[in-house]
């Protein structure tokens, strides 16, 4: 019989915080990490403990955003207790509902107000007063890579050639040079729908953020408004950009960019947060046997195509996919599994 020593460890950790053994916990959600949470219960309150083991996860940068994101008001989890050398918190509890579970065609344009809102606020810190890293040009060429690594060659076993690695090559280039001259601003990195938790004061409640950096202004908004987990039509999302630009002139900010310069910037980093994503879902099924995220690769990589298809510059990618069969590789791979 299999023991969770890491769950042992925690119980009498709690126990200890507690000064009591009076309380029940159940598990809240899995990571794309090796993170775990459960949903603690003592005394009619009710906590989320996160397990983070500290030989895989840091959870300096945890704590030090969770601050960093409450100092400036917004909803993250409190952090109730912590011993850091362990890997356990005890956080205050933003609820069970995602944004994920209650966005609908009649929810979505007050939960993307508040989601929006909260952006705007960020964006307005100052990055010299962020104590934060930059998306780099390295960090966002080894996000691209994970496309080819993990996806074309490691899941669908394609080989690519010296011709095939000079597009991708050259794509990336494009990529990143369209996310470093943007304005740089917070950017969080995983700003959707299952990181945003629907509360009925200061909605969002706003986890997951520990990845947080100083980078392009449109990499949150391309997380909300082409998430991973779920599509809205084109005309909608555009629609949000405006609105958002008229936000940030409302308040006085003079942006020196046109909207159709902002629109490309939008479509682009979609395009490098995809692929980053297609070789994260990708890299979980193999290497960390987590097949959940699979499913998710078809809408994702619809993404990158439907952009693909609009700029020029970015077709040889599109190219790529078609050549070495991606889209039907893919669908075999999940038949495959579901069998």
């Amino acid at each position: 019989m299999h023991v969770d020593e890491r769950q042992q460890e925690l119980e009498i950790w709690l126990e200890a915080i507690f000064c009591s053994n009076n309380f029940s916990y159940e598990p809240a959600s899995s990571d794309a990490s090796f993170r775990r949470y459960f949903r603690v219960l003592h005394n009619e309150e009710s906590f989320v403990v996160m397990d983070a083991p500290p030989d895989k996860e840091d959870c300096v940068p945890f704590v030090n955003v969770a601050q960093l994101l409450r100092d400036h008001g917004v909803q993250a989890p409190k952090i109730h207790h912590k011993t850091l050398q362990q890997g356990f918190m005890l956080l205050g509890d933003l609820g069970s509902q995602s944004y994920l579970d209650a966005l609908t065609e009649l929810t979505v344009e007050t939960l993307y107000k508040d989601a929006t809102n909260v952006l705007h606020h960020l964006h307005d810190i100052p990055t010299a007063t962020l104590n934060l890293s930059s998306y780099t040009e390295d960090l966002l060429y080894q996000e691209m890579d994970l496309f080819s690594e993990w996806f074309l060659q490691g899941l669908l076993k394609r080989q690519l050639n010296e011709s095939d690695q000079l597009v991708l090559a050259d794509v990336q280039s494009k990529l990143a040079d369209s996310a470093l001259q943007q304005p740089q601003v917070f950017v969080h990195r995983d700003y959707h729908s299952r990181n945003l938790m629907v509360t009925k004061v200061d909605n969002p409640g706003v986890i997951d953020f520990q990845d947080a950096v100083v980078g392009p202004i449109t990499y949150d908004l391309v997380s909300l408004y082409r998430d991973c987990y779920i599509v809205w039509p084109d005309a909608k999302i555009y629609t949000w950009l405006d609105a958002f630009l008229s936000a940030r002139a409302d308040s006085g900010i003079k942006d020196s960019f046109k909207t159709q310069q902002f629109y490309q910037w939008f479509d682009w980093m979609g395009v490098q947060r995809h692929m980053k994503a297609i070789g994260i879902f990708s890299r979980l099924f193999l290497r960390d046997d987590k097949a959940g995220y699979l499913g998710d690769i078809p809408r994702t990589l619809n993404y990158v195509i439907n952009v693909c298809d609009r700029y020029p510059e970015l077709m040889p990618l599109k190219e790529l996919i078609v050549k070495h069969s991606v889209k039907e590789r893919v669908d075999e791979l999940l038949a495959s599994l579901i069998q």
